[in-house]
């Protein structure tokens, strides 16, 4: 199969490629727009998954700041002063760079699964991911700046990128570790930090977020729709096959209390019913 600059799976590679913060976001958003505007094939045939001639990196291009760390080497602080709302936010904005990553990732490495093609309907919904996710990175960034500080300014941890090598296999196990667990556990705790940040004062701050966490339920869904896919053509119940790839490839404990409200809303209590 040949790849053209107009095929979604190559462009997508572009943006892996793409090491600058913002350049990489500004190039997800310009996908999604030429992918809206019909610019940009799927190609979504079997057999063009990661075997064939499109090379996936194994990781994205990244910028030289910011310095990566162990998870268990981050500092953690409350946003109560500048400091620790500047940390936070740091923190989200690599979060979202990462996430922008793992959108184009899906998109470029899984065209089809256990040998049957995903139709558009899987592309819409991660080009829409990754365009969300580059306008959140955008957002964080731009706040930061208000603040005095830029992205890389501070170190970060390079956990959600070793999640997805630790996936790069399969499908069903990236989006039950990605989506479902990752990108869930922040609808969790979202609501709190936004409280948090209102507390301190920094109602602006706290708005980005809330933009972030609505988007974020739909993120969810798009990994409970695509993963029960993934489930039914191994022909196996969700929660069955979410439990076991949790068990081989998630590393931590998943640890309540769980936003059950958020959760529902994406979907997950259905997933989770064993239906």
């Amino acid at each position: 199969m040949s790849h053209t600059p107009d095929n979604l799976r190559t462009r997508a590679v572009g943006v892996l490629l793409t090491a600058p913060p913002e350049d990489k976001a500004l190039a997800a958003r310009q996908l999604a727009a030429d992918w809206r505007a019909g610019l940009l094939d799927w190609p979504g045939t079997a057999g063009s998954g990661p075997s064939d001639s499109l090379e996936v990196p194994d990781r994205p291009a990244r910028p030289d700041k910011p310095d990566l760390l162990p998870p268990r080497a981050m500092k953690r602080r409350g946003p109560g002063s500048l400091a620790g709302r500047v940390a936070l936010l740091h923190a989200l904005a690599h979060i979202e760079l990462n996430a922008i990553d793992l959108a184009c990732d899906l998109l470029a490495r899984f065209p089809d699964d256990e040998g049957a093609p995903l139709p558009r309907a899987f592309a819409d919904d991660w080009v829409r991911v990754a365009d969300e996710e580059g306008k959140h990175f955008l957002m964080l960034q731009a706040r930061l700046g208000e603040l005095g500080a830029a992205y890389g300014d501070l170190p970060a941890h390079d956990g959600l990128w070793q999640a997805a090598e630790a996936t790069a296999h399969d499908l069903a196990a990236r989006l039950a570790i990605v989506p479902l667990v990752h990108e869930a556990r922040g609808l969790d705790v979202t609501p709190q930090t936004v409280a948090a940040l209102t507390r301190a004062g920094d109602e602006k701050s706290a708005q980005i977020l809330d933009v972030i966490y609505r988007d974020e339920i739909g993120h969810v869904a798009a990994g409970v729709r695509w993963f029960e896919a993934a489930a039914s053509r191994r022909k196996v119940l969700p929660k069955v096959l979410f439990d076991s790839l949790v068990e081989t490839h998630h590393t931590g404990t998943l640890k309540g209390p769980f936003n059950e409200d958020a959760r529902a809303q994406a979907g997950f209590a259905q997933l989770m019913a064993g239906t």
